[in-house]
């Protein structure tokens, strides 16, 4: 008897990021005309909502993704109401990633409550799903959660459906339970950059899938539109070898300064690399950055990062290790690399 041949994984959808500045929209349209299929814009000093209602203006086919957006600092309705704007003025291309950021930020920073943030953020996708089913169909907005509730819609303040539906909705997610929040309620989940891929394959993706499957059992209504898994890889390249070692540097930092904190152990004693966690906490505590990039050794570098000479080398490494872990793939550069660096790795996934 013969063993029928595994099918043949789809390729790889390709992501950009921008910075959360006026000059996304620019950024937007050049992804666009670059083949690039979704561009993200982070919630950072800037509104990333109003950065992609013009990006979208001025584009025609990508893609319009917060990368994400901070759901905490916000509740259901207010996010429901910028999100459905932005799937108005895109015609249907707006994704929103959601994060729930650290207690730190939202007590302090947004002055927002704070508990459970896996339980938390589930109810809040699902609440500002039933927001968007009272806005689609006219029915009476009816929710009762434990963090949430929404019972008032009147028809001034309700804006209608739109023609292509809700937007899609992804959760990024870290730990086990974040992952299953994921699977639950979204549309797909996001991969931090400090995931490595087996980290993902062996611990993020079984826990996502599983809940993806109890919502597709129970026929959650959103189910019947494909769930991805989005990565975010830290890559460190160059076209000159300046460039290149520029990357190298500013990687080892980032994957340091990612590794000092406690939330993300997980992923390094995945690989056995639990002590470094401990040490890259202390260092970071005493301010002493500049020293914690040089506790990544190569072994937790390439881990961590794509790590190649040419862009197009980089593209290809990031197809081989990705295919089949994830649907969709962004790229994460050192600070102040040049943005065109990011479209031309993508390039390499694409035809490497």
């Amino acid at each position: 008897m013969t063993t029928p041949p595994h099918p043949t994984p789809p390729p790889l959808k390709l992501d950009v990021g921008t910075g959360a500045s006026p000059g996304a929209a620019d950024a937007a349209i050049t992804a666009e005309q670059r083949g690039v299929d979704r561009v993200l814009v982070p919630e950072t000093a800037q509104d990333p909502f109003q950065l992609l209602a013009v990006a979208a203006s001025r584009t025609s086919r990508i893609e319009v993704a917060t990368g994400v957006a901070i759901a905490f600092a916000r509740t259901p309705m207010t996010l429901a109401s910028s999100a459905w704007t932005l799937q108005q003025i895109s015609g249907g291309r707006a994704v929103i990633g959601l994060g729930s950021q650290v207690k730190a930020h939202i007590t302090r920073r947004f002055a927002m409550p704070w508990s459970q943030p896996a339980a938390r953020m589930q109810e809040f996708v699902a609440a500002t799903r039933a927001v968007w089913h009272s806005w689609q169909t006219g029915e009476k907005l009816d929710f009762q959660g434990e963090f949430y509730r929404h019972s008032l819609m009147n028809p001034l303040f309700d804006p209608g459906p739109v023609a292509q539906g809700p937007p899609l909705v992804l959760v990024a997610a870290v730990g086990p339970r974040m992952a299953a929040a994921a699977g639950a309620v979204g549309d797909g989940v996001i991969c931090h950059p400090f995931s490595t891929v087996p980290y993902v394959a062996a611990q993020l993706a079984p826990r996502v899938l599983a809940a993806r499957a109890e919502a597709e059992a129970a026929r959650a209504p959103w189910t019947g539109r494909p769930f991805e898994i989005a990565g975010n890889v830290l890559v460190a390249t160059g076209r000159t070898e300046a460039e290149y070692e520029h990357g190298l540097a500013g990687i080892r930092e980032r994957i340091a300064f990612y590794g000092s904190t406690p939330a993300y152990r997980g992923v390094l004693e995945h690989h056995g690399w639990g002590a470094l966690q401990e040490e890259l906490r202390t260092l970071s505590l005493a301010g002493r950055w500049e020293e914690m990039g040089r506790l990544v050794d190569d072994d937790v570098l390439n881990a961590f990062a794509v790590v190649a000479e040419s862009p197009a080398a980089a593209g290809k490494l990031i197809r081989e290790r990705s295919t089949g872990v994830y649907d969709r793939v962004s790229v994460s550069l050192a600070a102040g690399a040049d943005p065109d660096l990011a479209l031309d790795v993508l390039d390499g996934v694409r035809n490497g």
